[in-house]
């Protein structure tokens, strides 16, 4: 079903407005003007700095990277020119906190919890998580091919987390899983040698072993299992655009398009092949 142009129905609106009426009126994106912070722009939030791969070299207005990229497929379903985004920064505390926001969308991997849509409204998911082994270039676990490695090893994790859910349930260590206050504990743990292995999500796999821990290298998916954190845009709570951006976000799942972001800007199975 072919979908006019919000932008050009936001003009089409001022012009209609007796139709308009006569038809109810939904209050939706579609019917009104108002509902972009600037009428003919599509306004994204992201953090600052935005870090690699989800926006390369902190600019998002490239739309290089992989929630740049999606943030201009969003746009561009919702018939918006690349001329016609504009980027805000805000931090991520900042763009969850109840009130009125300053951007259309927000994207810097917020995980759609129920307590934070207490506060806020979420899209549907335009990613999920998988949980990944990672490790530095001298430990034994650099050689490990499959989760028979891993289980004589000492693995660990952040407490109450997905992560230490997997490493229990899916590696099950001889030793046990080694328990880390944070994910920073963990790190300088393995950093230091005193694991083997930690396991963290897919995105903080790729910011550690990119740019904190020297040596830093990804041994492999786990089985999905156990779940992951699923990340959607933010929306001002009770937005009236949020049906639109997920209706967006949607057809760019039903049509392939997310799954080709994801394997261009996160690597796919050639940079964290999943371990059996």
């Amino acid at each position: 079903m072919s979908r006019r142009p919000l932008a050009a129905l936001a003009v089409a609106a001022s012009a209609s407005l007796l139709l308009v009426a006569c038809a109810g009126g939904g209050g939706g994106a579609t019917e009104a003007s108002g509902d972009y912070v600037t009428e003919g722009k599509f306004t994204i939030g992201t953090g600052e700095p935005a870090y690699y791969p989800w926006v390369q070299d902190d600019a998002p207005e490239s739309g290089q990277g992989f929630e740049a990229a999606v943030a201009y497929a969003v746009a561009e379903e919702l018939g918006f020119a690349k001329d016609d985004v504009v980027w805000v920064r805000t931090t991520f505390d900042q763009a969850i906190a109840p009130g009125p926001k300053d951007f259309d969308v927000n994207l810097q991997q917020f995980s759609i919890t129920p307590e934070r849509a207490e506060s806020v409204d979420f899209s549907s998911p335009y990613y999920e998580t998988t949980q990944v082994v990672i490790t530095v270039e001298d430990s034994p676990a650099a050689s490990a091919t499959s989760i028979a490695d891993l289980q004589g090893l000492l693995v660990g994790a952040q407490t109450g987390t997905t992560s230490l859910d997997a490493v229990e349930q899916v590696i099950a260590p001889t030793a046990g899983a080694q328990v880390f206050n944070t994910n920073d504990d963990a790190k300088l743990a393995l950093q230091n040698g005193q694991v083997d292995a930690i396991v963290v999500d897919l995105p903080t796999a790729f910011y550690l072993t990119g740019v904190e821990l020297e040596g830093g290298t990804i041994v492999g998916q786990l089985p999905a299992t156990t779940g992951g954190d699923e990340f959607g845009f933010v929306l001002e709570k009770d937005s009236p655009l949020t049906a639109d951006v997920t209706a967006a976000v949607d057809a760019l799942r039903a049509d392939g398009t997310l799954d080709e972001l994801a394997a261009e800007w996160l690597g796919g199975d050639d940079a964290a092949p999943e371990l059996e």
